[in-house]
């Protein structure tokens, strides 16, 4: 059964503390504009470890994409939206 938007916004919010750490900035007002890199401060190795992440618990692979095709946390939901139909 394919997740909501909603669901899936959580469990990256979630994916990027476990990734982040302690350096996770404050998540609670991450929404579907937040920018990957400006608003969360992730960097390529950050951005790596959360891929694999999403494709483990979401059970998709980024094929045929790279990291500039994703800015912002809507972007991303919109892959996974895709590769979960």
């Amino acid at each position: 059964m394919a997740l909501s938007r909603i669901e899936i916004k959580e469990k990256l919010t979630d994916i990027m503390k476990m990734v982040m750490g302690d350096r996770a900035p404050d998540l609670s007002s991450v929404d579907e504009g937040s920018n990957l890199i400006n608003d969360l401060g992730l960097n390529s190795v950050g951005i790596l470890y959360v891929v694999i992440a999403i494709e483990e618990f979401f059970g998709i692979e980024f094929e045929n994409v790279g990291f500039g095709d994703f800015a912002t946390i809507g972007d991303v939901i919109n892959y996974i939206e895709e590769k979960q139909q």
